[in-house]
């Protein structure tokens, strides 16, 4: 009984940890996300709703969501080849 106490309780926790992080990564976007918006409206002379600057905050944002994407999947990768070698 105990011991289904403390895997529930250990469960609980990871599963707040997570919830966290989530979150703290998604006002991390919200941040950047305006950030971005931002810097796109000073660059782009006609202003921040024209169809080029979307298109401009498109590509900036999937440039980073790819470049980010595959430096995780690097490390990833590495962290699975140092498993390997340990074994």
């Amino acid at each position: 009984m105990k011991e289904a106490k403390d895997k529930l309780r250990k469960e609980l926790f990871k599963t707040m940890v997570q919830l966290a992080t989530a979150g703290f990564g998604l006002v991390a976007a919200l941040a950047w996300n305006e950030a971005i918006q931002s810097a796109i409206k000073e660059i782009v002379p006609m202003g921040g709703s024209t169809i080029i600057s979307k298109l401009v905050y498109a590509l900036i944002v999937t440039a980073i969501a790819v470049f980010v994407t595959y430096s995780l999947g690097k490390m990833a990768g590495l962290s699975e080849e140092d498993q390997k070698g340990k074994k």
